[in-house]
């Protein structure tokens, strides 16, 4: 059986409850939930501070910085940074007086919520009443911790009051310091600016008297110059002419004479090797220039006649120490090529086991070969008309005319559309002046294309054939191959 009771309706009045303050607010409809020790003291739990260092801690840390970095950075900066941290003293210092204030109205509004609850506390019974003296408890501790609180901002506020009193202080000292340096700076530039105002001054006085004396000096100059022309003039004029026109004639006949000696000394010595040609029972015969040649002939009947005498030619070097041998060049003839221009020939004959040595003068050159050689050398390639006379050391049937053409590459022989030889420069290619007893030597010239293949070429004229040779040998050295005879030092 359901038993229903009535609903009971408890109303209490309104006025037996004391207002509370308008100045209490609550976030929300219940007690916050606090932890209490044994001696009922709220335990805060710890909250996460993400707004970084107070701003305590940076005074602290930027006075630590200047005080380890003072003897670095300028008086000027040192003020500077003094005053930045005077200013973060002079905020910090309101910031507490600020929190003073708020201190102050969180104990009025604990008080009221204590009395408030205090006068809940006797109007309720059981369980409530229970709660509302835990309450009150809570807002007890809550009393106790805000009194705690305080002390620890006393404590902060008198060290900020010391520090504040510290970097006032040391800006005092900061600013006398950068008017003292400013005050040495300040004489240092002055008495710079006198000594440069001494010593421009004393640069003018110097150029003013340097341009006072300089005309003077001049002046005197000038006039023992033209009184020592006057004095030449009048003790010594004829005498001084004529001593100038003699030293004139000396040199001249100086001149004349020097020459004259070198001219009589060339003549002395060819006339020394006529002689010992004279003595010889042979001489040579020929111009001794290049585009001819030498020929070995008897003095007279009674010697052996040159077909029964062995004969070798040599070079001798510039400073006539030592001698080549012309290789190849062992018959009565040889002519000279351009390889032998300024140089002494030398030949030795033996004839009924005795042996003879003539000796020539420096080779000359020949007038105009120079110049036509470099108007060749300006071309690409230059065409000779040839006849081959031997081919590999025996003689040629045909004379017919064949093109020996000279390029910068290569040299190449033909007859048309024939080609006997063509190659390019190489070590293995040989060309000189021919060295047999052939007719019009100084037409001839011996040519090794490669090893196993060689011509004896008869050009139309003797330029020619030293043409042909002087322009061969520089494309060949252009191509870093040298050009000479057989076995001829290079």
């Amino acid at each position: 059986m359901t038993k229903i009771s009535p609903e009971v309706e408890i109303r209490m009045p309104m006025e037996a409850f004391p207002p509370v303050s308008a100045d209490v607010s609550f976030i929300s409809n219940s007690f916050p939930k606090y932890k209490l020790d044994a001696d009922n003291q709220v335990l805060e739990e710890p909250v996460e501070d993400n707004q970084g260092p107070s701003l305590k801690d940076v005074i602290e840390q930027e006075a630590s910085n200047l005080s380890d970095q003072h003897k670095r950075i300028s008086v000027r900066d040192l003020a500077s940074k003094f005053d930045k941290n005077l200013a973060a003293a002079a905020k910090l210092s309101n910031e507490a007086k600020l929190r003073d204030v708020a201190s102050l109205e969180g104990h009025v509004l604990l008080k009221k919520l204590r009395d408030a609850l205090e006068s809940l506390r006797g109007r309720f019974a059981g369980r409530n009443k229970e709660d509302v003296e835990k309450a009150i408890s809570m807002v007890e501790a809550l009393a106790v911790k805000l009194t705690q609180n305080e002390g620890e901002l006393i404590q902060e506020k008198f060290e900020v009051k010391k520090l504040v009193n510290f970097l006032k202080q040391a800006s005092e000292d900061a600013k006398n310091l950068v008017n003292q340096e400013k005050s040495f700076a300040c004489a240092e530039i002055e008495s710079a600016r006198a000594v440069v105002l001494r010593i421009g001054e004393a640069l003018e006085e110097q150029e003013k008297a340097s341009q006072a004396s300089k005309p003077q000096d001049v002046d005197g100059l000038v006039e023992e110059v033209q009184e020592s022309r006057r004095i030449k003039l009048l003790h010594h004029p004829s005498k001084v002419m004529a001593m100038e026109y003699e030293l004139r004639a000396l040199r001249d006949q100086i001149r004349e004479k020097s020459i004259f000696s070198i001219k009589l000394q060339k003549e002395l010595i060819m006339s020394k090797r006529n002689e010992e040609n004279k003595s010889c029972l042979y001489m040579l015969d020929g111009s001794e220039a290049l585009g001819s040649y030498l020929r070995v002939q008897p003095c007279s009947d009674e010697v052996p006649q040159v077909s029964k005498c062995s004969f070798q030619w040599y070079r001798l070097s510039s400073e006539g120490s030592w001698r080549e041998v012309i290789s190849g060049a062992n018959k009565s003839i040889y002519a000279p090529d351009p390889s032998d221009v300024g140089r002494i020939l030398q030949v030795d004959i033996v004839s009924n086991g005795k042996k003879l040595t003539l000796t020539t003068n420096p080779i000359q050159t020949v007038s105009g070969l120079g110049s036509h050689v470099e108007t060749l050398l300006r071309k690409s390639n230059t065409d000779f008309n040839v006849v081959i006379s031997q081919m590999n050391g025996k003689d040629h049937s045909s004379h017919s005319t064949h093109s020996f053409n000279v390029g910068r590459m290569r040299i190449k022989l033909c007859r048309g559309w024939i080609t006997k030889a063509r190659e390019i420069y190489s070590p293995s290619m040989q060309l000189c002046g021919v060295r047999s007893d052939v007719a019009n030597a100084a037409k001839v010239l011996f040519w090794q294309a490669r090893k196993g293949l060689s011509f004896v070429l008869t050009f139309e004229s003797e330029r020619d054939r030293n043409s042909a040779i002087m322009v061969a040998r520089k494309y060949a050295l252009d191509c870093n191959v040298v050009l000479a005879g057989p076995d001829d030092l290079v």
